[in-house]
């Protein structure tokens, strides 16, 4: 019997830093897909939006809009269960090849720079090191002394590794000394590609003008109820797990706790995203396949004529 031949769907890759649009833009280039007979589907490379009930402060796509466009890499896992880069390289993999049997084009859209970078350049995440009593070692350390002893363990084991982990992320320090721990400063294994076509787009922000969108999306979201959100949470899951280190939930916890005020818990979470931002940016510079477009001009219109222009290099 022959082994069914696959096809996995050409890409469009929607990548910049937090509260730039990334999400309608998305949905509104899927839409136009779909209205040309195109079926498209969106994947998100965001490492937070794979846990369930994490839904406001990850700023997560609501049931309204994934009723008008199929979305992946959302809601895959609970809190307390581990999730991978390889975990979602596999998972947007097998999304884009059942997309691409039908003829599909995929959207894989979202912040984390490194999951984007493991789709469309296809890192061969099988080939990084993985030790679960290593990792289980790491994680307790963390729990003991802190994201910053671990960072500074980092730096002084693997620095060129350091140099491209964000080393106020507990969970990417963790898997980096876990790397590390295993495999030395070596770099990474070679990029074995993306077996279609891709369309690199990145939104990008004056930092002035970014500043002022997450500040506006801190009160919004703190609005829509995500000290609630945040209880909830607290009140089934152990607040240590590696997933809350997502900006807004340790803020809601110190304004539960009587720490902080409420404008106070939303100034830190805009402070806190605005860093996160600034090291969003850089990472980004970094990825010269990625087109820019201005998020405060309007990004629709180009991002159209990008992918017009694409379509025809692919007879669509």
């Amino acid at each position: 019997m022959e082994t069914p031949v696959t096809t996995t769907a050409p890409l469009v890759v929607l990548g910049g830093p937090t509260a730039t649009g990334k999400t309608a833009l998305a949905i509104a280039l899927a839409e136009r897909l779909a209205a040309r007979g195109i079926p498209a589907e969106i994947v998100s490379a965001d490492s937070r939006q794979v846990y369930r009930g994490l839904d406001i402060g990850t700023a997560k796509v609501g049931a309204e809009e994934r009723t008008r466009v199929v979305h992946h890499g959302i809601d895959l896992v609970e809190p307390d269960q581990p999730f991978t880069i390889a975990d979602f390289r596999t998972h947007a993999l097998a999304a884009l090849e059942a997309l691409g049997d039908r003829g599909g084009i995929g959207i894989l859209a979202g912040g984390t720079g490194f999951w984007l970078r493991a789709v469309m350049r296809g890192i061969d995440t099988d080939a990084l090191a993985f030790d679960p009593d290593v990792r289980a070692k790491i994680e307790a350390d963390l729990g003991r002394h802190g994201v910053g002893e671990l960072a500074r363990r980092l730096r002084n084991l693997a620095p060129r590794l350091a140099s491209r982990t964000d080393l106020r992320n507990p969970r990417r320090v963790v898997r980096a000394l876990e790397i590390a721990t295993l495999r030395g400063d070596a770099p990474l294994p070679e990029p074995v590609g993306y077996p279609a076509p891709v369309l690199g787009l990145q939104l990008a922000l004056d930092p002035d003008i970014q500043r002022d969108w997450i500040t506006t999306r801190a009160r919004a979201q703190f609005d829509a109820g995500l000290v609630e959100e945040a209880r909830g949470l607290r009140e089934r899951w152990d607040p240590a797990l590696p997933c809350f280190s997502a900006i807004g939930y340790r803020e809601s916890w110190s304004h539960l706790d009587g720490e902080i005020t409420l404008d106070e818990a939303i100034a830190l979470d805009a402070q806190h995203n605005i860093g996160f931002a600034r090291r969003q940016r850089s990472w980004f510079r970094g990825e010269p396949d990625l087109a820019v477009l201005d998020a405060a001009a309007d990004p629709l219109p180009p991002a159209l004529a990008a992918l017009e222009a694409w379509l025809l290099t692919l007879g669509r």
